[in-house]
């Protein structure tokens, strides 16, 4: 039964993918949406019970490949290269994203927990969505290079800011107390990956069978990127922050660095079909009524804090008037970073599980299947 169901599931993937690339629709959104369909809540094809059984691993599986993704943005050429705008502009979106959720959470009624992992999750932002679009409208100018640089890097400060208040919500005391964890946790992650990093760098490049040139990179990569995420799991840090740090020290170390995020890149779609699927099939579609208010809270709250995070920063650095008052709009999209981080959440903090999962299911959603288009137009504009 279990070769049957991930037979099918990765054919509903192979359709979405074709539906995505035909329609409005993003891809990731017909995957939620077919996982909706085939599970509990649909035509109850994928049980919910195995859902959840094979959701917590995948989940760690994909977030750490992205986690080491985004580590190649945040090399120090990509930083010198992008420059201060860019870095003003990212951070700025993503704490004010972050604090823009966290007041609303709590003026809606959210316990203080709850308000926190929102605000976690609030700044992640979809950079494929983004990239697809902009590669659709065909323009090609310093408004679309600073929107394309900012995407690359704000989940990676949005990661950071996430582990921290978790870390935040999980501890007893107050004020430095409190936070403590969380700093260690940071810091923890970030040494392991970044120890990890330094034999991989090593590593990388340095197998070469002719044709089969290919093989021992993928191995090598997707074992040191599944270890990193293990041992980070085992010792109660974050798997994608340590994965990200060593995706870093690999980016600025190694000779050729670019042969390991290949690697990745080139087997990460179906473990994202996967993730997507599986996320789609565990929404409960019965608590949405519960979460409405909340639900909206969040959709407005984020967006407004973006928008208002993207004028903030062009303000400090003087950007023009485009880039402060339209960019924010075309950063609105959702999707698989934040999946991630809620079911992360979820693990955490169980008494809040369905609800996290839910609200962020669910906007996720509708983000994929509005913010795009707004994307197009401010581009186009």
């Amino acid at each position: 039964m279990a070769l049957l169901l991930l037979g099918v599931i990765f054919l509903v993937g192979l359709a979405s993918d074709v539906v995505g690339r035909t329609t409005f629709l993003p891809r990731v959104s017909v995957l939620l949406l077919a996982g909706l369909a085939i599970g509990p809540a649909g035509l109850g094809f994928l049980p919910r019970a195995l859902a959840q059984e094979w959701f917590p691993v995948l989940t760690q599986m994909a977030l750490a490949m992205v986690g080491f993704l985004l580590g190649q943005q945040l090399r120090l050429p990509s930083l010198r290269e992008r420059g201060k705008p860019v870095l003003v502009l990212s951070v700025s979106k993503v704490l004010c994203a972050s604090l823009f959720v966290f007041v609303a959470s709590l003026a809606f009624g959210a316990p203080l927990t709850l308000a926190l992992v929102l605000a976690g999750i609030a700044p992640a932002t979809a950079p494929t969505a983004t990239y697809d679009v902009v590669h659709e409208t065909g323009v090609s100018n310093s408004f679309t290079d600073t929107l394309l640089s900012i995407v690359a890097i704000d989940d990676a400060w949005g990661l950071i800011v996430f582990s921290l208040l978790m870390a935040f919500a999980s501890g007893n005391g107050a004020g430095v107390e409190v936070l403590t964890p969380g700093l260690i946790e940071v810091f923890a992650s970030l040494a392991l990956g970044g120890l990890l990093g330094l034999p991989m760098a090593m590593v990388t490049g340095r197998l070469n069978f002719g044709e089969r040139e290919g093989e021992p990179i993928l191995a090598e990569a997707l074992g040191f990127v599944f270890v990193c995420a293990g041992l980070a799991a085992w010792l109660e840090l974050s798997p994608i922050l340590a994965a990200m740090a060593m995706g870093i020290v690999v980016a600025s170390t190694a000779r050729h660095h670019s042969k390991p995020f290949h690697a990745i890149e080139g087997v990460e779609w179906p473990f994202m079909i996967l993730f997507f699927v599986l996320a789609g099939a565990s929404l409960h579609m019965e608590l949405l009524a519960g979460v409405g208010w909340l639900l909206l809270a969040y959709l407005l709250a984020r967006g407004i804090g973006i928008v208002c995070g993207i004028w903030l920063g062009g303000t400090v650095i003087d950007a023009p008037a485009r880039v402060k008052y339209t960019l924010g709009l075309a950063l609105l999209p959702q999707a698989g970073v934040a999946l991630g981080l809620a079911l992360v959440a979820s693990q955490r903090f169980p008494d809040y599980a369905q609800t996290i999962l839910t609200i962020v299911l669910a906007s996720t959603v509708v983000l994929e299947l509005t913010s795009p288009v707004l994307t197009r137009w401010v581009i186009r504009r």
